[in-house]
């Protein structure tokens, strides 16, 4: 395959990092960042990104905010 490009990869680094190319796109912005060091650079970030944000994600809201936002949520669906 040619290599795709970093404005390729860049502008579908947050699709490549949830898998949700198809396996052609994803397979080229495989093999760029394979290549490219910037490209990396940024895949790293956006990957350290995306698990701080999945792990933060999996913390419970304490009761009194979560009665809160229910009972708010309840008032404007009414």
């Amino acid at each position: 395959m040619t290599d795709c490009g970093c404005d390729k990869a860049k502008a579908e680094l947050e699709e490549y990092l949830h898998r949700e190319l198809s396996d052609d796109d994803f397979t080229d912005i495989s093999e760029h960042l394979s290549q490219c060091v910037d490209c990396t650079t940024e895949h790293l970030i956006g990957l350290t990104l995306s698990n701080k944000v999945r792990k933060a994600c999996q913390e419970k809201a304490p009761d009194a905010l979560r009665s809160a936002v229910l009972g708010r949520l309840s008032e404007l669906s009414v």
